[in-house]
């Protein structure tokens, strides 16, 4: 069993933001490997800002963003649970990245859940109209649809787009990884998107 030292829990704390004792168990649990003991705290901060999602969110900000040529700008609004959380640069950092986000690819939802369900019956019915004459069967045809309506909500609504800086990761998963190292959660609430010419 390699001997776990205060240098080793302050550099695994430098680079995760976790807790000192959640450090020292990490290295403690993976014998000293550095490596694993990251890996280890990623997948228990995941784990726990899976239970805090959902939890209510009474401060934050109000971000912008105006593209350089002054045509496109946007105003997003990141909530958390504390004024502490809120005037974090990282949380600052985060709202920014998320309004870029916006101004890049116009989405028109935050989740799944806000588009009406007219408009969910409707892109429906265009999927089946274009499945109609293939000679699929009906179950087959009802996979093809709700696969379809998945890329739809992957275009138009902001947490299930993937990140313009890293196409592996979503918006959804971006906010996942600060709720675990902020400990709160994190919610984008509205969001206006301005385009000279639209």
């Amino acid at each position: 069993m390699a001997e776990v030292t205060s240098n080793m829990i302050k550099e695994l704390r430098d680079k995760t933001q976790a807790g000192m004792v959640d450090c020292k168990k990490a290295l403690v649990e993976n014998d000293g490997d550095m490596d694993k003991a990251v890996e280890y705290l990623r997948k228990k901060g995941l784990a726990s800002a899976d239970k805090k999602m959902g939890r209510e969110v009474t401060e934050g900000i109000v971000a912008s963003y105006i593209h350089s040529n002054s045509k496109i700008g946007v105003l997003v609004e990141l909530k958390c649970a504390t004024d502490f959380v809120a005037r974090n640069d990282d949380f600052v950092a985060l709202a920014k990245e998320i309004a870029m986000q916006i101004a890049a690819t116009s989405p028109l939802y935050v989740k799944p859940e806000d588009v009406p369900a007219d408009i969910i019956e409707k892109e429906k019915e265009i999927y089946r109209e274009q499945m109609k004459n293939s000679g699929k069967p009906d179950n087959v045809i009802e996979k093809i649809v709700e696969g379809k309506l998945t890329k739809f909500y992957s275009e138009v609504c902001l947490l299930e787009q993937e990140f313009i800086k890293d196409s592996a990761v979503k918006i959804q998963d971006l906010i996942k990884q600060k709720i675990a190292v902020f400990g709160e959660n994190i919610e984008v609430g509205k969001f206006s998107r301005f385009q000279i010419g639209s």
